[in-house]
């Protein structure tokens, strides 16, 4: 972007919102990406209809996706609602149109299956939700246990508090760590978890037990959709994982 553009155009950002929606995917994401100077983020969804997240709070978009200008990022969050959406035309088709034409294509825990759907991650290193890693190679993606990946223009986060790793690491990006950092201490991002247990190669067998079973069937009904949709495309499956 050049000085001029700069001065005259800001950013542009595009996040996508959807019934159903992780209240944390969307918002840690969008509290540091807001931070960013000369920055224009839009909340799109199909209609201007709020929509209601995962606990039951409102999100009140502020353009509908057909509406958006060009957009120089562009965002989707996770939560069970993707399950709906992976298959969805509409939305499908508003990534794939839009992506050619962005800086960024970026994604925070199971929003990253949908831009697997969308084709946008064939042969692309990706973070998403420990619960959903193995989704990821049937979309044609190369599942990475890391908080944030870097792989070319595509950003992905790893599951809900991600997210603001993800927006840090973005903010990053593009105006350079200082800025990043200063956001950082802003919000007083120091993180001291009371326990160890945010993650499945460290929480005790108990409680991912727990875990696992309360999120199977929605990981199984993203595996048998996953299935669909390489299946329709003709897409090959890549063995193993990146740990």
């Amino acid at each position: 972007m050049s000085d001029t553009q700069a001065v005259t155009k800001p950013y542009q950002i595009g996040m996508l919102v959807f019934p159903g929606m992780t209240s944390l995917d969307f918002d840690a994401p969008v509290d540091a990406l807001s931070r960013m100077p000369h920055t224009q983020v839009h909340v799109l969804a199909k209609t201007l209809e709020p929509v209601k997240n995962d606990i039951g709070l409102m999100v009140t978009p502020t353009m509908q996706m057909r509406d958006a200008p060009r957009l120089d990022l562009l965002f989707v969050g996770g939560g069970r609602g993707v399950n709906r959406l992976l298959e969805d035309e509409e939305t499908i088709d508003f990534l794939r149109l839009r992506a050619p034409e962005a800086q960024w294509i970026t994604a925070v825990c199971a929003g990253s299956l949908l831009l697997g759907a969308a084709g946008l991650l064939q042969g692309y290193k990706a973070a998403t939700h420990w619960a959903a890693m193995e989704v990821l190679p049937l979309l044609g993606a190369i599942p990475t246990y890391e908080r944030v990946v870097i792989d070319r223009n595509r950003i992905t986060g790893g599951g809900v508090t991600a997210g603001l790793d993800f927006g840090l690491t973005v903010a990053a990006q593009l105006h350079g760590e200082q800025h990043a950092m200063e956001t950082q201490l802003m919000v007083e991002y120091d993180p001291h978890p009371p326990f160890d247990a945010g993650s499945p190669f460290r929480a005790p067998a108990q409680v991912l037990e727990k875990v696992r079973t309360a999120l199977a069937a929605s990981t199984q009904e993203r595996l048998e959709i996953a299935r669909r949709i390489a299946t329709r495309h003709g897409w090959a499956v890549p063995g193993g994982t990146n740990t």
